[in-house]
């Protein structure tokens, strides 16, 4: 799997701060006078850090890594897709891919959960170009269900869509299931 993260070039970086401020994730700090990726797995591959950096000095690469699959998260971190990245390894088994609105009008949504990794999205406000991701999530990792867990409203019922073309496109037997949920927070199917 390939993981895109960001490099530091130690040599132009003059230590002044900004690309720490501008990581939301709090994948950076300043060591030593420099800035330093401290936590990889918290970088998100999006790049806010990069025009933050008036030197220059930090740049995107690509890994290609083995994820450890025996990991298990104790609780999960990111959940929207835009961060996301295909080689966290709690990406496996089962998962749910809600619509944004989900978490939002159902009382017991960490039951319903039970566990399993969790993406949200908004099929209607997400650039079409973010679903591609799923798709390479569910190529590039060991899921084998997955349960789109949407609204009962008409600019939601897409995402099942977006999601039975990217299991398909995958090639792989992944078992699809969905439920959808009314504006109350009842479970509808």
């Amino acid at each position: 799997m390939i993981l895109r993260t960001i490099h530091i070039d130690e040599n132009s970086c003059d230590g002044c701060g900004l690309c720490v401020k501008a990581c939301h994730e709090g994948a950076l700090k300043i060591v030593n006078g420099k800035a330093r990726l401290v936590n990889e797995s918290l970088c998100d591959g999006i790049g806010d850090c990069l025009p933050a950096c008036p030197r220059d000095a930090i740049s995107f690469i690509e890994k290609d890594i083995v994820p450890n699959l025996m990991a298990v998260p104790s609780s999960q971190w990111p959940i929207k897709l835009a961060l996301i990245s295909p080689a966290m390894p709690l990406l496996k088994g089962s998962i749910i891919i809600a619509s944004d609105c989900t978490g939002f009008v159902m009382d017991h949504i960490k039951d319903h959960i039970s566990n399993r990794p969790m993406l949200i999205c908004c099929p209607k406000l997400e650039p079409k170009e973010r679903f591609d991701k799923i798709y390479k999530i569910l190529a590039e990792t060991p899921i084998d269900e997955v349960e789109v867990l949407r609204m009962d409203i008409p600019c939601c019922s897409i995402l099942t869509k977006i999601i039975t073309d990217a299991v398909d496109k995958s090639g792989k037997k992944i078992e699809l299931k969905e439920t959808i949920i009314e504006r109350d927070g009842r479970v509808f199917k």
